[in-house]
């Protein structure tokens, strides 16, 4: 009798272990499904109602996946850029479970574009991102936020004003100072040029004549294709070529500059620096700079060192777009980086 009731126990605790599934066999189970979730008619989209000092507007964003304990807020670059950028994380995150939000800022394609420049300020910016958060049911139990290029100083901004609601912070392909941003263009990543191209593109500058089409061939031709990602123009993907004619120029010229070597003549972002305050940044921070990149990847491995809790990653072949040039070593090094703070894994370099 004892036997036979010691067989039935240890049956019963096997098929009820066998039964439970472990936490990440879990997320992965039920990463696509959107049976329970308030967007699934609209295939994870939503226009989200954002309040501004000159009136009311929406912002376009769209979630792929189900994680409730990673969830990564994409910020594109520009200013006036689109999601686009980013299109290529769909080779790379749903394989790993990770929930990821694609988002469109204020101005930008897929959102309202108001033409009004009072609202192209950083500080407006930040408070849109928090209004997105809220909307989202974002927390610092599973926020991640990811800027790159402007979306770089757009996530640092953010992050010095409202770091308590953050569990991670990525900040790729930006420096924290536009000065220092401008001395390396002009004094590292222009003199690598061929002396004749550089002189025609900065005479060009020095008429204003930014108009020109010969002004944007020779920077695609001889520039971008060196620094904003290292591939033919005929081999770059589809997804980029789309972000690059949906740029909102409006926005961008107002506070980049019309310039590609620094942020020169009347941008609102010539001037900004935030080199002194990034050591009060205390949540798990990776930063990410490239070998060929327009930011100088010293200087963003400075920012991993400045920040209280800081991880650096190098990409030894990439440029500023080193989500599509050096897919071999961003996507691995992201999502550790994203495991290893889920997990409490994570240690700073």
């Amino acid at each position: 009798m004892k036997i036979k009731t010691l067989v039935v126990l240890l049956v019963s605790f096997f098929l009820f272990n066998g039964c439970k599934q472990n936490p990440e066999e879990t997320i992965k189970a039920n990463y696509l499904d959107f049976s329970k979730r308030d967007d699934q008619y609209t295939g994870g989209i939503k226009m989200i109602p954002i309040t501004t000092p000159v009136g009311k507007f929406k912002v376009w964003t769209k979630t792929v996946g189900n994680n409730p304990k990673i969830k990564v807020l994409l910020l594109h670059g520009g200013p006036g850029g689109t999601h686009e950028f980013f299109e290529c994380f769909d080779g790379y995150f749903p394989q790993k479970s990770i929930e990821y939000i694609y988002y469109d800022q204020l101005g930008s394609y897929y959102s309202d574009q108001p033409n009004d420049n009072h609202l192209w300020t950083t500080e407006r910016f930040v408070e849109e991102v928090e209004q997105v958060r809220k909307a989202l049911k974002l927390d610092n139990t599973n926020f991640y936020l990811l800027g790159q290029s402007w979306g770089g100083i757009l996530s640092m901004e953010y992050a010095l004003k409202y770091q308590k609601n953050l569990k991670g912070l990525i900040i790729a392909n930006m420096m924290a100072s536009a000065p220092a941003y401008n001395k390396y263009a002009q004094e590292v990543l222009g003199p690598q040029m061929d002396p004749k191209i550089l002189k025609q593109i900065q005479d060009m500058e020095k008429n204003n004549d930014f108009a020109n089409p010969k002004y944007e061939e020779l920077l695609f031709k001889y520039y971008y294709t060196q620094h904003l990602l290292r591939k033919p123009l005929e081999e770059w993907p589809e997804s980029v070529t789309r972000a690059f004619k949906h740029l909102n120029p409006n926005v961008y010229v107002y506070m980049q500059g019309q310039s590609e070597f620094g942020m020169t003549g009347n941008a609102t972002l010539k001037n900004w620096d935030v080199t002194d305050r990034l050591k009060t940044l205390t949540v798990p921070t990776l930063t990410i700079g490239a070998k060929y990149d327009t930011m100088d990847p010293e200087h963003m491995k400075w920012i991993s060192k400045e920040v209280q809790n800081g991880r650096f990653l190098f990409c030894p072949n990439g440029s500023h777009c080193s989500q599509y040039d050096d897919q071999k070593t961003y996507f691995p090094g992201l999502i550790k980086f994203l495991k290893d703070v889920d997990s409490g894994d994570f240690k700073k370099d």
